[in-house]
């Protein structure tokens, strides 16, 4: 039985993931790759996240990123390790992550030392993540953890991302939810993001969304007509694949302590509203 109040879990990692999550939309990444001879957007977002791996290939990226067409995966894997290798990559990453945070938060809160305390909550909570079945965490477990504190916090809202995000991937599988139903059944929950950036970004074709529309229809998940939302019984699935995501995900908020929590929520919503409020987050990847 958990000693945490309900979703305490997921509200900490809603408050710290984006915190993440903003160096994938930051042209500070996409220009220090390009410094490395990376043109693609696309090649840039796989060698990024997958530069913890090593030298993989497009088989262990698709599954481990499970909602991007691996026909869009292997037009850029294994070749981006031709163009700089994963250990190039990962200091670029960190560049772009430091010069990102510091654009976005200014100097003072980069000094700050609220930024040292979420630095050391957050680092205290991955101090109980495991790597069992989860092999994005357990890949970027074995990075160092960066001196600088905003770096830390960085790495850590890294670690405490992936192995929410492996333990989702479970849950998805378990649900029958295929990586676009997977796609297509967040959306519709109001939650995701644009169709057209969705597409785009993943490599799927609109016939793809259709097409997984049309299954989730048939099981029942999905209303009929043209608006996309969702059935009572997938509005259900839905909140049962976040249910078992928190359970999965839930050690390391219990290690770190209700009050620990609460504290590492608190600091987080304050960096995301500063991070927000200067454009973080393009317009165009939001919204129907």
């Amino acid at each position: 039985m958990s000693t945490l109040p309900a979703r305490a879990e997921r509200r900490c990692h809603n408050a710290v993931n984006p915190l993440h999550s903003c160096l994938f939309f930051s042209p500070d990444l996409g220009a220090e790759l390009g410094k490395l001879g990376f043109e693609d957007p696309s090649a840039v977002y796989f060698a990024t996240r997958a530069a913890a791996f090593g030298r993989v290939g497009a088989g262990t990226v698709s599954a481990t990123f499970y909602n991007f067409n691996p026909a869009l995966v292997a037009e850029h894997v294994p070749a981006v390790w031709s163009v700089a290798s994963p250990e190039q990559v990962l200091g670029a990453r960190l560049r772009a992550a430091d010069s990102t945070l510091r654009r976005l938060l200014g100097e003072e809160i980069i000094a700050s030392d609220e930024m040292a305390e979420a630095a050391r909550l957050a680092l205290r909570a991955t101090e109980a993540c495991t790597p069992h079945a989860r092999p994005l965490y357990a890949a970027h477990a074995e990075l160092p953890v960066p001196d600088e504190p905003h770096l830390a916090f960085w790495h850590a809202a890294t670690l405490l991302r992936e192995h929410r995000g492996d333990a989702h991937l479970a849950a998805l599988l378990a649900a029958g939810l295929d990586p676009v139903e997977s796609l297509v059944s967040h959306t519709a929950t109001g939650k995701g993001m644009a169709i057209r950036w969705i597409l785009s970004s993943r490599g799927w074709r609109r016939t793809d969304w259709e097409a997984a529309s049309g299954r989730l229809r048939e099981r029942g998940l999905l209303a009929a007509g043209e608006e996309l939302a969702l059935t009572d019984a997938g509005t259900a699935l839905r909140a049962e694949v976040e249910e078992a995501t928190d359970r999965m995900d839930r050690a390391p908020y219990e290690h770190l302590g209700a009050e620990g929590v609460e504290r590492l929520t608190e600091l987080g919503r304050g960096f995301l509203f500063t991070a927000a409020s200067n454009g973080a987050f393009p317009a165009e990847a939001t919204g129907r």
